[in-house]
């Protein structure tokens, strides 16, 4: 299980420096992608702090400078893989309490799976912003990085 999810957040750690660095390029970041990636950024970070059972330092949807992206990103992966390293036990359930409050429990590999899945949906909306801005889009397909 350890090794399934360190590739698929080295997956994840790939598509996310990718499309910091196409960022990076740009003369201003579209609005909705920069508020769509701090988000992912943002929950990323929230479910990291709910595994390790600690308060999180940002909301869901605080916007982040995209300057602060890359630091932001890799203290997630640093985190997660702090996190994948140190469990034993991936069926654990893990309580927390939801950004409306209400309380809930899930696997720990749950929670891992929906941070890859989350991140790939909303890099998908990025990319579709991309495109609606005149923008080339990056391919950031898994099979992609794979080869």
């Amino acid at each position: 299980m350890k090794t399934f999810f360190n590739q698929l957040f080295d997956y994840n750690f790939f598509c996310n420096k990718k499309l910091i660095a196409y960022c990076d390029e740009l003369d201003s970041v579209p609005v909705k992608s920069k508020e769509l990636f701090s988000h992912v950024l943002n929950a990323h970070h929230i479910w990291n702090a709910r595994l390790r059972e600690e308060k999180s330092a940002f909301n869901v949807f605080d916007i982040h400078d995209p300057n602060t992206w890359e630091e932001i990103h890799y203290e997630n992966q640093r985190a997660t893989f702090d996190i994948t390293s140190h469990t034993y036990n991936f069926e654990k359930r893990i309580s927390y309490e939801s950004s409306e409050g209400r309380l809930f429990a899930n696997t720990v590999q749950d929670i891992l799976f929906h941070i890859i899945n989350h991140s790939a949906h909303h890099r998908g909306q990025i990319m579709m912003d991309l495109r609606q801005n005149g923008l080339e889009p990056l391919a950031l397909d898994y099979i992609f990085y794979k080869r």
